[in-house]
């Protein structure tokens, strides 16, 4: 799938969050948020990034930015994500890949030397208006959150 570029209509999703609640972007229309996406809950990489987002939460609210986080993983594993490192916003469940595919965080990537598909560890920041701000791919788990807070100066 392509990537999104600025100034694109971001997709629109309805996602199963770790409570099993629903969790639409329309939820946060008239909001900024970032979207990340990232390969599977509990894993180091992943833990370290999530971290970094719970961590610079009250910095990026402050500048009106919501969080949420995207991956394959089933709910019930989320909430264990959730409880484990006290995250703080909402973790999204995408088992079919649709949103990934869509947002164009899901493909060929190189893992280990190896060419597989998966997740492609992305962020996309989604303006009040709907549409792409900022899309990144490939990110680096760790510092990444840093890198993003300076692009958006918060």
């Amino acid at each position: 799938m392509a990537k999104l570029e600025v100034g694109e209509t971001a997709p629109p999703f309805t996602l199963t969050a770790a409570d099993e609640s629903e969790v639409s972007l329309s939820d946060f229309a008239g909001r900024r948020v970032i979207v990340y996406f990232y390969p599977a809950a509990m894993t180091p990489g992943c833990t370290k990034q999530a971290c970094d987002f719970r961590d610079s939460l009250d910095a990026l609210q402050a500048e009106g930015f919501a969080v949420v986080g995207v991956s394959p993983d089933k709910p019930a594993k989320l909430a264990q994500f959730v409880e484990r490192d006290a995250i703080t916003f909402p973790l999204l469940s995408d088992p079919a890949h649709e949103v990934l595919e869509s947002y164009g965080a899901w493909g060929e990537k190189k893992l280990y030397g190896k060419t597989v598909v998966g997740v492609i560890r992305s962020t996309v920041v989604v303006g009040a208006d709907g549409k792409v701000e900022l899309a990144r791919y490939n990110v680096k788990a760790t510092g990444h959150v840093a890198a993003l807070r300076k692009a958006l100066q918060v």
